[in-house]
């Protein structure tokens, strides 16, 4: 027998986590200025300056020259402008390569250009391209590998290694321990590459962060020469206008949040609908992505309700019903709930109907709306299991944990809206892709699930359930 409204109301006791207040004001994000260049001027400078990169590559060049032009562009988000160009560059250094490691054995620069490149591109590449560099004993030899600008390159490769990849850990350790000896010795320009790779090699750090960083150190650069000059130029104008395409999902993404009704309504959840967005940015900067950050972050900013909703705020048998009525898909089932369970259902209800939508619009196929019910389903069914060992004290065993909570930490239903977000074309081949590939999604779920566990052990220590259980299966 369900409750009445009122009786649900008068709960006398709800938890409350603490949470710090958005830092965002709203009319600061719509205020945000993109309109601060001539578009039609900035575009046809740029395709201009596009036509000139292309001539570049239809020029006769050896393979060095090809490595180090496909480096500049991607170092200056430069390479969504040129993929074929690139991929064709790519492919022709790679069947040689390929055939005969040692081609480019006598440079470090040159190989471990070489390497990083065709790795990040999906060529299979042996790691057994850098044994020229090893003495008898298997060690990399320092004879070898004097030269700063290959020991960077050599650094940067070899964390690009596979599972057993001995060399390239050995490559790893060898250029880190040369480079930080070296750095006190060398001129500012070095000392400052060597500095930024050592703390985080670039093919792990945000694109367009990246860019601006480069921009600065090529112009700074007194030697610089005229392509890189032509290049930074169209970095710039590139990056211009792919600021205000993000911009202006940025401002679309906000007025979405604030017309949802959420924010004031549900004082004890976290309003973080930008750090939401700039997280699907961080994943995906494709100018030509833009409906998949702007679904990606309106599903995130619901599941840190949603989280919020079964971990802090709601009594157990609202959470039951809740449960029961997203697994239904039936806004009828919480009519009796407290208000603000039927708030943030019809929130819910209505975003992903409407992302649904959207994507059978982008992408032709109508079969989207069952696979997002099911997953937003399947998380709040493991969410209330969470709710119910907590509620009882039960601390389960790590098998158990995991077995829950690489649902709960969200991955899937993000993952499961990104799959249908990115693809290009969905066909009804991929109807059952999902269900018989589930490794794929668990895997990375489960390692987020405790990186996530870790990291917010400290700021947002949540329950003592979910504190129990970072201490037991995470601190120690």
């Amino acid at each position: 027998q369900m409750k009445s409204e009122a009786s649900f109301d008068t709960i006398p006791e709800r938890r409350s986590a603490n949470y710090k207040p958005n830092i965002w004001n709203y009319d600061f994000i719509q205020s945000l200025n993109v309109t601060i260049f001539d578009e039609v001027e900035h575009k046809n400078r740029a395709e201009k300056l596009k036509e000139e990169v292309k001539l570049m590559f239809a020029k006769s060049m050896g393979v060095l020259a090809k490595l180090e032009l496909v480096d500049i562009l991607m170092k200056l988000g430069l390479s969504i402008l040129f993929e074929k160009e690139i991929l064709e560059v790519l492919d022709s250094i790679a069947a040689p390569i390929k055939s005969n490691y040692h081609t480019l054995e006598e440079d470090l620069y040159a190989t471990a250009l070489c390497f990083r490149l065709l790795r990040l591109h999906g060529h299979e590449i042996s790691q057994d391209i850098f044994r020229g560099f090893m003495d008898g004993n298997g060690s990399f030899s320092t004879s070898k590998c004097r030269d700063i600008k290959g020991l960077i390159e050599l650094f940067e490769a070899s964390h690009l290694a596979l599972e057993g990849e001995n060399i390239l850990e050995e490559a790893k350790g060898f250029s880190n321990g040369i480079l930080r000896e070296a750095y006190s010795t060398l001129d500012s320009e070095l000392a400052a590459k060597v500095a930024h790779i050592l703390e985080l090699p670039s093919h792990l750090r945000l694109q367009w962060f990246q860019v601006k960083w480069y921009l600065k150190m090529y112009e700074r650069n007194k030697d610089i020469d005229s392509t890189t000059i032509l290049l930074c130029e169209l970095a710039k104008l590139n990056f211009n206008m792919v600021q205000a395409t993000h911009q202006n999902e940025l401002k679309e993404v906000s007025r979405w949040w604030k017309n949802l009704g959420l924010v004031g309504k549900l004082n004890f959840a976290r309003d973080r609908v930008i750090e939401s967005f700039m997280t699907g940015l961080g994943l995906v900067s494709d100018p030509k992505q833009s409906s998949y950050r702007k679904w990606f972050a309106k599903a995130i900013a619901l599941v840190i309700v949603i989280d919020d909703i079964y971990d802090v705020y709601g009594s157990l048998e609202e959470l039951q019903h809740f449960t029961n009525a997203v697994d239904r898909w039936d806004s009828k089932e919480i009519q009796h709930l407290p208000e603000y369970m039927k708030i943030f259902f019809q929130a819910l209800y209505d975003t992903i109907n409407e992302i649904a939508k959207e994507i059978q619009h982008e992408k032709g196929w109508n079969q989207v709306l069952p696979y997002l019910k099911k997953v937003w389903a399947n998380h709040t069914k493991a969410l209330l299991m969470e709710a119910k060992w907590s509620n009882e004290g039960y601390i389960p065993s790590l098998q158990e944990y995991l077995s829950i909570g690489w649902i709960t930490s969200g991955c899937l239903v993000l993952g499961v809206h990104s799959f249908f977000s990115i693809m290009n074309e969905v066909s009804d081949e991929m109807e059952q892709f999902l269900e018989k590939n589930q490794q794929i999604l668990q895997d990375p779920c489960t390692i987020l699930r405790l990186l996530n566990d870790l990291s917010t052990n400290k700021m947002e220590m949540g329950t003592a359930f979910k504190r129990s259980l970072r201490v037991k299966y995470c601190l120690y």
